[in-house]
């Protein structure tokens, strides 16, 4: 009720389940319910918000107002599905609580999604919804006060590996340099030489570029970086490294700065709360958001993780390989546990694009469409668009530039 009447339909609202309250109301009323009470505007209820623990449902899917819909009502309601309890499906992810097949990183694939079998991935449904919603309390409530929001665009930079030949030690150098050679790279390794010897800067340090093109714009973005020890999946530079602590300092000066999770820390709550404690103290502030690593979400475990860490936000909530809304919506919302049936004290705030589901597209003509269809989607309904692009894929060597691509993007999106 808070996500869609107060934070994106800007409503306030009260809650009574005492019938002779509801009854003396004078301004406008609804009542969510089986059964209206009298003429009141009136939603009946699917039994999913009414349930205790998780079960299948069977969602055909349906149309209102132009937008795919389920949990369809009857004809006494006002409106003919059940916003609510769609809403709420969506938002929990309540399918991820369901037995699922687990990709090899022990994500939730975008193959078993509900909204991807029905070609409802591109949609914010949650906010369409809403609106559409708006629209009838306006018509039998035409004095009702409401604020309109206004669109938001943030920019993320995923740092999981801050250089791509520079600070990383005498032993991983040569490791690199052989195994470049023994594969035949010889454009890397020149690359490499010429980093090494200072001749060339490295070509993942492109921070204070991108920053600069923040300012211009008055973009808001934020950089998260990864602060772990080496293990198979996380190699960024050490985090004992005096050259990397000073760059993740000075990018704090400019931007928000967060933690990119470790690979390590997804089933360890200790080392994600030693991994921001450690960023912390680097940047001398509160480290507050976090996203995982190749985002990985086990629902409920990382987010009770999360709020056990302290964190307040979490940028996690997408697909790495898909465009679109993995929670069916363009507005942060705060993680309920539908395990528990309690709210938690963590903001999700969910990403549209991330530049790996970009990776297959021939030209850079072809990403920036895909981009354009998202940011219309957020546009209509003046949401909150967040795009997540990684330094390593911005400096690396691709059929286009990804650095070019990027700041037409973030031109196209800010405003």
């Amino acid at each position: 009720m808070k996500q869609i009447f107060t934070r994106i339909l800007g409503i306030e609202i009260i809650y009574t389940t005492k019938v002779e309250d509801f009854i003396k109301h004078n301004g406008p009323k609804i009542t969510y319910s089986k059964n209206p009470l009298q003429n009141e505007f009136f939603i009946r209820s699917h039994e999913l918000l009414f349930e205790n623990g998780i079960r299948d449902f069977q969602i055909p899917i349906s149309e209102w107002e132009g937008n795919p819909c389920f949990f369809p009502t009857n004809e006494i309601s006002a409106i003919p599905y059940d916003i609510f309890a769609a809403s709420f499906y969506l938002l929990s992810r309540y399918e991820e609580y369901l037995p699922f097949l687990k990709d090899h990183h022990g994500r939730f694939p975008p193959s078993e999604s509900f909204a991807m079998q029905n070609k409802l991935l591109k949609y914010p449904l949650v906010d369409l919804w809403a609106f559409t919603f708006l629209n009838e309390l306006k018509k039998r409530f035409p004095a009702l006060k409401y604020k309109t929001r206004s669109y938001k665009y943030t920019s993320i930079v995923d740092v999981t590996t801050s250089h791509c030949f520079a600070h990383r030690g005498p032993i991983r150098g040569f490791a690199g340099l052989m195994l470049d050679l023994g594969t035949f790279k010889f454009r890397r390794v020149i690359q490499r030489i010429s980093v090494s010897l200072k001749l060339k800067k490295d070509p993942f340090d492109n921070y204070f570029k991108l920053i600069d093109w923040h300012k211009k714009l008055r973009l808001k973005s934020m950089f998260f970086f990864q602060f772990a020890e080496y293990s198979t999946y996380d190699k960024n530079v050490s985090p004992e490294n005096n050259s990397f602590k000073y760059l993740i300092k000075a990018v704090a000066d400019y931007s928000e700065v967060a933690l990119s999770a470790s690979f390590s820390s997804y089933r360890d709550v200790d080392l994600l709360k030693e991994e921001k404690k450690r960023l912390s103290n680097v940047i001398n502030k509160p480290v507050n958001f976090v996203r995982m690593r190749y985002n990985r979400l086990d629902i409920p475990k990382t987010y009770r993780d999360m709020v056990e860490s302290e964190f307040t936000a979490d940028y996690t909530m997408g697909y790495t390989h898909e465009i679109g809304f993995k929670a069916g919506t363009c507005t942060p919302f705060y993680f309920y546990d539908a395990a528990i049936d309690a709210q938690q004290p963590i903001k999700i705030y969910p990403f549209a694009v991330h530049d790996y589901s970009l990776t297959n597209v021939q030209s850079e003509e072809e990403a920036l469409g895909l981009i354009e269809e998202v940011y219309k989607e957020v546009k209509r309904v003046n949401g909150h668009f967040i795009t997540v692009f990684s330094n390593e894929l911005l400096g690396g060597d691709h059929k286009f530039s990804w650095l070019e691509l990027y700041h037409k993007a973030i031109n196209n999106c800010h405003v």
